[in-house]
C-alpha cells in the first residue's frame, strides 16, 4: 500500500527525492523503459502502475505532468539482447535520470544493480513510495504508447493489446510469422521462432549488427 509519507524521511535528510521504476522487462518485444520522477506535491490515487487500469493511467500520467518533472529513459530490444534484461534495465534507469538532469537522492524500485548515482533500492516499492510509484505509472504509459505505434507497421502480433507481451495471441503469432527486429532474439519464445533463413537475411542486409548475433543465447552456428 502506498503511503504518502514514505518518502518524508528521504527528502527530510537529502532535500529532495526522485523515483525511478521500470516496465517492459518481461515483454517479448519492444524496449525497456525507465521513468525518473520529482513529485513536486501529492497526486491523489498515485498507486503501483499494475493495479491500475489504464484509464485510470492515463489520468493520472496527466496529472503528474503537471505536478512532478519527469524524464524517460529507455534500452532497446539489440541492447537487451546484447546486455541481458538486468543490464538493459541499468541502461535504462541510468538514462532516465540523467534526462531528468537533477542531482537528488534517488528511490528505486526492485533489487540493487549497481545504478552509478546516490540511491537506494527498495523492493517492491512501487506499492510504498509514492514517487516510485508515479515513476511506475509514468513509464508503463509511455510505454504503452511505443508499442500501439509500432503495432501499426507489425499487425500480426497485437502489439496495441499485449505491448509485446507473451499472449497465446503473440505466441501463436511468432509461431506462424516469426519474429520481427523489434523482439528480443535471446528470449526463449522468440529465439524458438527463429530460423537460420530470416537471420541470415538480416545480417546480410545490415538490419542486425554482428554484436547482436554473437549474444551469447543465440548460439547459432555461424557469425
Amino acid at each position: 500500500m502506498i503511503k504518502r509519507d514514505f518518502d518524508y524521511p528521504f527528502i527530510s535528510k537529502y532535500g529532495s527525492v526522485i523515483g525511478i521504476d521500470e516496465v517492459g522487462r518481461g515483454a517479448l518485444a519492444g524496449p525497456v523503459v525507465a521513468a525518473a520522477v520529482l513529485l513536486k506535491k501529492w497526486v491523489d490515487g498515485v498507486n503501483d502502475s499494475k493495479k491500475i487500469n489504464r484509464k485510470k493511467r492515463e489520468s493520472l500520467f496527466e496529472n503528474l505532468l503537471l505536478n512532478a518533472q519527469i524524464a524517460f529513459g529507455m534500452a532497446t530490444p539489440t541492447e537487451i539482447d546484447i546486455h541481458n534484461v538486468v543490464g538493459a534495465t541499468k541502461l535504462a534507469m541510468e538514462r532516465a535520470y540523467k534526462a531528468l538532469g537533477i542531482k537528488s537522492f534517488v528511490l528505486v524500485d526492485g533489487l540493487e544493480i549497481g545504478l552509478n548515482f546516490f540511491h537506494e533500492c527498495i523492493v517492491k516499492g512501487d506499492e510504498k513510495s509514492p514517487s516510485i510509484a508515479a515513476a511506475s505509472i509514468a513509464a508503463k504509459v509511455f510505454r504503452d504508447e511505443i508499442m500501439k505505434k509500432i503495432s501499426i507497421h507489425f499487425d500480426h502480433y497485437g502489439f496495441e493489446h499485449n505491448m509485446g507481451y507473451g499472449t497465446p495471441e503473440h505466441i501463436r503469432a511468432l509461431k506462424k510469422n516469426g519474429p520481427t527486429l523489434f523482439h528480443r532474439l535471446t528470449y526463449a519464445p522468440v529465439r524458438n521462432a527463429l530460423d537460420e533463413r530470416i537471420l541470415k537475411e538480416w545480417i546480410v542486409s545490415k538490419k542486425i549488427s554482428p554484436t547482436r548475433i554473437k549474444a551469447e543465447t543465440l548460439q547459432f552456428p555461424f557469425n
